[in-house]
């Protein structure tokens, strides 16, 4: 396993420089879950509070552009793209956010909190209905461009 670069030779927290590094496009998506009654995705289009899906992929869009502000070692990204594709299943909804930029580091946390944000959000919208609300499978789906090369699951 290589050592892991957001640590210096003392085991301290650092933020990795990536002054030396090219700008190259890189893009991510991400994948959440959230679990939830066969009632409960019937409510969604008369929640009280609006639409929890078009809430959801607001959120998720202003998240991945905050992401520098919630993970303390992420580097502030000038977003060129960053969606949320919400999917109604017959099990709950399907979250899937992308991020891209051209930078000298990867978008993977912010299509990562794009889709935890969107996933919060809707739990957020719907508690009401069920606390038995679940949200799952937070994961990268796929990223392109960088140093390590392509990633898909």
């Amino acid at each position: 396993m290589s050592k892991l670069s957001h640590f210096d030779d003392s085991g301290e927290p650092r933020m990795v420089d990536v002054g030396g590094k090219a700008l190259t496009h890189r893009t991510a998506r991400a994948h959440a879950f959230v679990r939830m009654s066969p009632a409960v995705l019937e409510a969604l289009p008369n929640n009280p509070k609006g639409n929890p899906l078009a809430i959801a992929r607001v959120a998720g869009i202003l998240a991945a552009k905050r992401t520098a502000d919630l993970i303390p070692l992420c580097h502030s990204l000038p977003l060129s793209h960053a969606d949320v594709a919400l999917t109604l299943e017959p099990t709950g909804v399907r979250v899937i956010a992308s991020a891209s930029t051209t930078a000298q580091t990867g978008v993977e946390m912010e299509a990562l909190t794009a889709a935890s944000v969107a996933a919060l959000t809707i739990y957020d919208m719907t508690k009401a209905l069920d606390k038995r609300i679940e949200i799952q499978d937070i994961y990268l789906l796929e990223k392109t461009g960088g140093k390590s090369g392509d990633f898909k699951r």
